[in-house]
């Protein structure tokens, strides 16, 4: 007769897969299947918990839809970065472009909101390409340049060209709708922007699996010694550079939608450093590092507001002028500990301690 130790290493512990198939899912053991399961009905009894007025209002929804946007967007540039190797410090521009696209076509052309998020993220992708091009002649320190010059661009057209994006006003959009249902309250706004970035985040993990991704990760491994064996560099980095800027104007169009407006101040060089910092934090070259990294960058700056305004309520309201500058100190302190202390970031950490609890309290039993 087995033991508990034996049966709880087979089915739950185990790593072990015995075909191709099994080895190529997305969750390949029962210990990922369990967690992943166990936030799906987390999400779920939060959501349903707000309907009856217990746990979350529409503030921590709205926190909620930042870190969903976020998401999206740092996938987009995870696949650049951490799959591809190409260092970008312009993706916040290719949020700017899908928001102010969306956001014309909504006010110019009555488009549906859906409708203008998929053709938003097809034109950034299309800039994606015409930026991508010199990454075939250079690359490292030059090519994030290149990108810096872009965002730039993106930056000077969107506030000089007034008769088009209305210069530093911006655009104000109506409520975003879903096939006739609004999405006014911040919770009906997550319930979509949630569905749609599970979608999006299976795309793009299935993509790392697919033969484009083990080519992504050729090139970012060994540009040349992919190129000997077959691989099309120019062609891959080109569809690098395209998917990740579809991802970054499909969120563009979405940040817009959750702040019915379009403006340039949210899709600055600061924005495309910090989406930058996602990825270095979280861990590249995974995507559970990324949600990681898009959590702890989002909330961050949150949670100091709130410590912040506690000593300042409790102390002395004067401590908020003082206080207040070094926020963003202890932010960017906060990365650069996480850089040197932590270089696989986040999911280093979660790799422990998964590792930990896999075969905890049980011995593993390797047969």
């Amino acid at each position: 007769m087995r033991s508990l130790s034996q049966i709880y290493s087979d089915y739950f512990s185990s790593t072990a897969v015995f075909s191709y198939r099994q080895d190529e899912r997305i969750f390949r053991t029962r210990f990922m299947r369990a967690w992943f399961t166990i936030f799906l009905i987390l999400v779920a009894i939060i959501f349903t918990g707000s309907l009856f007025g217990i746990g979350a209002n529409e503030y921590h929804y709205f926190i909620g839809n930042l870190i969903l946007i976020n998401l999206i967007a740092a996938i987009g540039l995870q696949l650049l970065v951490g799959f591809t190797g190409l260092l970008s410090l312009g993706h916040a521009a290719f949020l700017g472009v899908g928001a102010y696209t969306s956001a014309l076509l909504i006010t110019n052309f009555g488009c549906p909101f859906v409708l203008s998020i998929l053709i938003a993220g097809l034109v950034a992708s299309l800039l994606g390409l015409i930026v991508g091009i010199p990454s075939l002649r250079i690359k490292g320190f030059y090519l994030m340049v290149a990108t810096l010059a872009f965002q730039f661009v993106i930056d000077y057209t969107i506030i000089h060209w007034e008769s088009v994006t209305r210069g530093i006003r911006g655009i104000e959009l109506p409520t975003p709708g879903l096939v006739g249902i609004s999405l006014e309250t911040n919770k009906a706004y997550f319930l979509f922007l949630f569905v749609l970035a599970v979608f999006l985040m299976w795309g793009a993990k299935n993509i790392t699996r697919s033969k484009i991704g083990r080519a992504l990760i050729a090139i970012r491994d060994n540009d040349v010694s992919a190129e000997i064996i077959g691989i099309s560099i120019f062609r891959y980095k080109l569809l690098s550079f395209s998917i990740s800027a579809f991802y970054g104007g499909a969120a563009g169009a979405l940040f817009a939608g959750l702040l019915r407006t379009a403006i340039p101040q949210d899709y600055t060089f600061l924005h495309s450093i910090l989406f930058l910092a996602m990825v270095l934090v979280g861990g590249m070259g995974r995507m559970v590092g990324t949600v990681f990294g898009v959590i702890f960058i989002t909330l961050v700056p949150v949670l100091l507001d709130l410590l912040v305004s506690f000593i300042a309520n409790v102390y002395d309201p004067n401590f908020t002028v003082y206080l207040g500058p070094m926020k963003e100190l202890v932010f960017g302190a906060l990365i650069i500990l996480f850089i040197i202390l932590e270089p696989e970031g986040l999911v280093g950490i979660w790799i422990r301690i998964r590792d930990y609890f896999r075969i905890w309290p049980l011995p593993y039993i390797s047969e």
